[in-house]
């Protein structure tokens, strides 16, 4: 029996792999993936650095000193004209808009009657970056009426931030649950994409086989369990093949393109503006760079030998099972449009996994949801990987709940085998005729 399962092995790799859709995919796909977060970056930095222009008339004596440039809004400002000038003068420049501060006795009034005329509807921060000056001279006025000093009211303004800590004395920052939640989130989506692809692949397969009545050749010789378990080890190491080779590849060029052009994937954005307060430019931009030492720390602690490993663990497992799923859909049809009606109850763990798995292990990694779903079988492969980052043991997943879900997989994966065989070797052999789900939960019965 290995002899011959080892054969179909052999067979279905080496299909596989010296097909030429493969090989091409499999060099176009890193040149793709890398051209498209260099193009990503690339947009994004020239994005981040459009500065819209504004023209500011201002007849008051209230903003002039508070409206500043930043990194989203530089002003020019208008003197002895009259507001359809300020219009004109503003279109003709083709200048991003214009804000209108009329004259007034008090902040308020002045305020409440300033417009931002614009050609058309206003970007979001533009607005909120604006409503943010009015807002703080505002605060500001209606203090010093109650006698606060402008002194005392930059010490007001000065922003709070709660020191963090864990129980052990180890400093903790705001969001890396966040940040550990999207690093495994991302290898929680690898297994999915592996999933649908490959799991495809197989499915394909076993149908063309069966349609070119190969299948009835090679059953002659073999047996159906033998087969479907040969396609589905085959295809997988086919795949794992092309995504080692995607990874390798797609580092180097990625490391070749950032060195070439210079992008810094890693920066963090920041304003260039240094805020007024009693804190100094150095002091801030000090702050900031230990800030990014901090989190660049959190990120290097995460024990990424032993999410790598599972994530091998959990990859082989949950596609074993998915691929026995596809196998038997495979067998019981006899072409790729008949799978439509089977192949969204499949998916449909694959895409809760990772919608509710990102909400619920975002906000509680540790509650009964992410809990819940990281040790269901279907599911578990792409929520404990969003959740491992943190670690196994105190602060991370409980041991018990890591052992409980490996080993829930492994019973799936065998009662989903033995389930698949049953479809597949009834199925394999049926022509002519669309199954439904009582035809299939009747052929369990055999």
């Amino acid at each position: 029996m290995a002899s011959k399962l080892g054969l179909i092995i052999k067979r279905e790799y080496l299909a596989k792999v010296r097909n030429r859709s493969f090989i091409v995919m499999t060099i176009l796909s890193p040149l793709l993936l890398v051209g498209m977060t260099v193009l990503i970056a690339y947009l994004a930095k020239v994005n981040d650095n459009e500065a819209r222009v504004i023209t500011v008339l201002d007849d008051s004596a209230f903003f002039y000193q508070t409206l500043k440039p930043s990194k989203n809004i530089s002003y020019v400002h208008f003197e002895d004209l009259t507001l359809e000038q300020a219009k004109d003068s503003t279109t003709a420049l083709e200048y991003y808009g214009l804000l209108y501060i009329p004259n007034g006795e008090t902040v308020e009034k002045v305020a409440n009657e300033s417009y931002l005329f614009t050609k058309e509807n206003p970007n979001t921060a533009v607005t909120q970056e604006l409503e943010g000056v009015f807002q703080k001279q505002l605060r500001q006025d209606r203090l010093q009426k109650l006698g606060v000093t402008s002194d005392q009211f930059s010490s007001v303004e000065e922003p709070f931030e709660i020191n963090l800590s864990t129980f052990s004395g180890e400093k903790s920052m705001k969001g890396i649950n966040e940040i550990k939640a999207i690093i495994g989130g991302g290898f929680g989506y690898a297994i999915m994409m592996f999933i649908i692809i490959y799991g495809g692949f197989v499915m394909r397969s076993v149908i063309e086989e069966k349609t070119s009545r190969i299948i009835e050749v090679i059953i002659s010789s073999v047996k159906p369990f033998q087969l479907m378990l040969g396609k589905i080890i085959g295809n997988s190491l086919a795949g794992i093949t092309q995504f080692s080779i995607w990874i390798v590849s797609a580092s180097a060029l990625l490391l070749v393109a950032v060195m070439i052009f210079g992008i810094d994937l890693s920066a963090l954005s920041a304003d260039g503006q240094v805020q007024a307060g009693p804190m100094t430019g150095v002091s801030q931009f000090g702050a900031m760079d230990g800030k990014m030492m901090m989190y660049a720390k959190e990120v290097y602690d995460i024990p990424w030998g032993l999410l790598i490993v599972s994530f091998f663990i959990y990859f082989v497992l949950g596609y074993l099972i998915y691929s026995s799923i596809y196998a038997a859909i495979g067998a019981a049809v006899d072409n790729e449009t008949d799978t439509q009606q089977f192949i969204f109850p499949i998916i449909l763990p694959l895409m809760l996994a990772i919608y509710v798995g990102f909400f619920s292990v975002f906000s509680n990694p540790h509650g009964p949801i992410a809990v819940g779903f990281s040790l269901f079988p279907l599911t578990s492969p792409i929520v404990m990987l969003m959740r491992l980052p943190g670690g196994i043991g105190e602060g991370g997943v409980p041991l018990w709940q890591f052992l409980l879900s490996v080993f829930l997989l492994i019973i799936t994966f065998f009662g989903i085998v033995s389930l698949a065989a049953k479809i597949y070797r009834t199925g394999i052999l049926m022509y002519g005729k669309k199954p439904t789900y009582k035809e299939l939960i009747k052929w369990l019965r055999y």
